[in-house]
């Protein structure tokens, strides 16, 4: 979706249809790297396998909310995130000393339910048997360099000619 700004171009919105500003996805990318940083430094178990996914910071810079993943799962949020609130206040001093921010956001975490939905399609399309999958339609030229092939016994890239022609 967009919006129309007042000098009338387009700017990207996101899905709250709040404005998206570039200076909010430079700052929002930045945060996302200090933040997986800090969180290789944190020395907490709970914490070796998360990654940061993205961030989302409000325009007025106020909060921000840090999506991530781990190999853990689903099972695993309710420790991840209980690890997180505990670093919470180190990650947010090491957001102030990192970036030149008037304010800093105050953090939030939340699991990235949209890797995990991509995951969980991919696994299914992976599972579906071969009939179930649609018949992909092959245009014309390619299923008679295939049926040539065919009666050939050699593959498309081999220099035969076609239809018994002499070369």
């Amino acid at each position: 979706m967009s919006a129309k700004g007042r000098s009338g171009r387009r700017r990207a919105t996101t899905s709250r249809n709040q404005p998206r500003y570039p200076r909010t996805a430079r700052l929002n990318e930045l945060l996302r790297e200090i933040l997986a940083e800090e969180l290789e430094r944190v020395d907490d178990d709970r914490l070796t396998m998360v990654t940061v996914t993205s961030v989302d910071t409000e325009a007025d810079i106020r909060r921000a909310v840090v999506f991530f993943d781990s190999l853990q799962g689903p099972e695993g949020d309710e420790e991840v995130l209980s690890a997180l609130s505990e670093h919470r206040v180190r990650l947010q001093a090491a957001v102030n000393r990192q970036s030149r921010l008037k304010r800093t956001p105050e953090l939030s975490f939340r699991p990235d339910d949209v890797v995990r939905r991509a995951a969980q399609l991919d696994h299914v399309l992976r599972e579906l048997a071969p009939s179930e999958v649609p018949e992909v339609v092959v245009p014309d030229e390619i299923e008679r360099l295939a049926e040539r092939d065919r009666l050939a016994g050699g593959t498309a890239a081999d220099d035969r000619p076609v239809d018994g022609a002499a070369g």
